[in-house]
């Protein structure tokens, strides 16, 4: 019996056409890499390419001649003026992040541990979250101004209360003094910048299993044997992440001083931010040797950075070698 063949089995096949999205992805993440690239790596490129020039000037910040690294030289020739207030520089800048780093990473890994603690049900606890991480969310120069208004000399709200409870006997001019200054400088830090600290704990607190802290329940440990045999050991990259943020933000720590010292009180209060400022932008606008400071900041950011990850680095999580 003969096949009858119908027109729809003799049709060709028709492909379907597929609609290709990559290009839609491409076009979203095109403004990201645009701005990267512009306003990011092109300034870095330009301060590497600065720092081995002599563009001392305005008229020589295009106009320029490669001279190696004598400006590199320079800075690190100590005895000279301009290696001398560089180290000064770093120096004041390092004791500063101390003073305000160490509060503050033990503040927010206390209110943190608080704030996670089913046991304790503290109240109100949005509200102190709001209160304690408002500081962030202000910006530096109304801090600062707030701050240089409450420690002026003479008549300020300190001075007035510290002499009415009897503690002074005269007014006291705290940015003259490389304690007082220091130490206002790196309460400020502190006061800013603990709260934010505290939400990240929390969230990476938030995203260990429930259930160990439970077994931790169970077993009859107390909130400090769980806070130091389970929540801070599986925190480490958090911690490590906080680490290397505050280590950037510390080095490069510039709006707090300037507006409240200026530097002061004989440059005790300048930081390497400062530095570079003073270098570039005041005359005789060194433009090299702020673009070599800046090089070698950005070398110790690298440097104490691998190192903080070396020290942090979670040894158990790598695969033992079997013998034999």
């Amino acid at each position: 019996m003969q096949k009858v063949t119908t027109n729809t089995q003799l049709a060709p096949k028709r492909k379907r056409k597929s609609i290709s999205y990559d290009k839609y992805g491409y076009l979203f993440v095109a403004p990201f890499f645009i701005v990267f690239l512009v306003f990011q790596l092109y300034p870095i490129l330009f301060t590497f390419r600065t720092s081995l020039t002599d563009a001392a000037g305005w008229n020589k910040i295009l106009d320029n001649e490669i001279i190696g690294f004598d400006n590199f030289a320079k800075l690190f020739a100590f005895g000279t003026d301009v290696s001398n207030f560089f180290w000064q520089s770093i120096g004041n800048t390092v004791i500063m992040w101390v003073f305000n780093f160490v509060p503050q990473i033990g503040m927010a890994l206390l209110l943190a541990s608080w704030f996670t603690d089913t046991r304790m049900r503290l109240k109100f606890q949005g509200g102190f979250k709001v209160m304690i991480f408002m500081p962030n969310i202000i910006t530096a120069a109304t801090i600062g101004m707030l701050f240089f208004s409450l420690f002026s000399y003479p008549v300020a709200p300190v001075n007035t209360l510290l002499q009415n409870i009897g503690v002074l006997s005269e007014p006291y001019e705290f940015f003259r003094s490389t304690t007082a200054a220091r130490g206002i400088v790196s309460f400020i830090q502190w006061w800013m910048w603990y709260g934010n600290t505290m939400i990240i704990m929390i969230a990476g607190i938030l995203g260990i299993n429930p259930a160990l802290f439970e077994a931790a329940l169970v077993d009859g440990c107390s909130s400090r044997q769980t806070f130091w045999k389970i929540t801070l050991p599986l925190i480490k990259p958090i911690l490590l992440y906080n680490l290397v943020t505050s280590l950037v933000g510390g080095l490069t720590m510039f709006d707090i001083p300037h507006l409240m010292t200026q530097g002061n009180p004989n440059y005790t209060t300048n930081t390497v931010a400062r530095f570079i400022y003073t270098q570039g932008f005041e005359a005789p606008n060194n433009f090299n040797m702020a673009s070599a400071a800046s090089v070698v900041l950005f070398g110790i950011i690298v440097i104490c950075s691998l190192i903080l990850s070396a020290i942090m680095k979670d040894r158990d999580a790598a695969p033992k070698k079997r013998r034999g």
